[in-house]
């Protein structure tokens, strides 16, 4: 089995992020609670460039797809462990990923390993910007869950995608 990279997990990921972004930041969801804390109004909303805005967005969630899917697949390690460069690998690593190449690619696996990443990455990034920012503990947790939760969903997706 040789590891490849899977474009289309990768697309759906990043997709996912801008699905969840429009239900979390919507107002009866979390999006009034989150206008209220960023000092953010329905003018400023109004005069943003949305082409420019949604692309980057969705730019920035390619991005973070691929080193989500990096975190949720352990097979890329043992990619990493000969270098990258699968054709210059001794037969043990063929047998290897024979032997364990599907293993833990499931969406639960995945999902474990975004959640993580986005308890232990996402939300202290977070977190460090809005304390410099002097923004509340509710701006931290709205945008700390937000990616918590793509970041669960994108790893699902990802990992569960071979």
């Amino acid at each position: 089995m040789e590891l490849q990279m899977n474009w289309i997990a990768v697309l759906c990921a990043a997709v996912s992020s801008l699905v969840i972004g429009f239900i979390w930041y919507h107002p009866k969801v979390m999006g009034t609670v989150w206008m209220r804390e960023s000092g953010m109004t329905e003018e400023k909303i109004k005069g943003a460039n949305m082409g420019l805005l949604f692309g980057m967005t969705f730019l920035f969630a390619l991005m973070i797809s691929l080193i989500i899917n990096m975190l949720t697949i352990h097979q890329w390690g043992a990619l990493g462990m000969i270098g990258g460069d699968v054709k210059q690998a001794l037969p043990s690593y063929a047998a290897f990923m024979n032997d364990y190449g599907m293993k833990f690619r499931t969406f639960k696996h995945g999902a474990l390993h975004g959640f993580m990443s986005g308890v232990l990455l996402a939300l202290p990034l977070v977190g460090t910007n809005a304390l410099y920012e002097r923004r509340s503990a509710k701006y931290i947790l709205i945008h700390g869950g937000y990616w918590i939760v793509c970041f669960t969903i994108m790893g699902g997706i990802l990992c569960s995608m071979p």
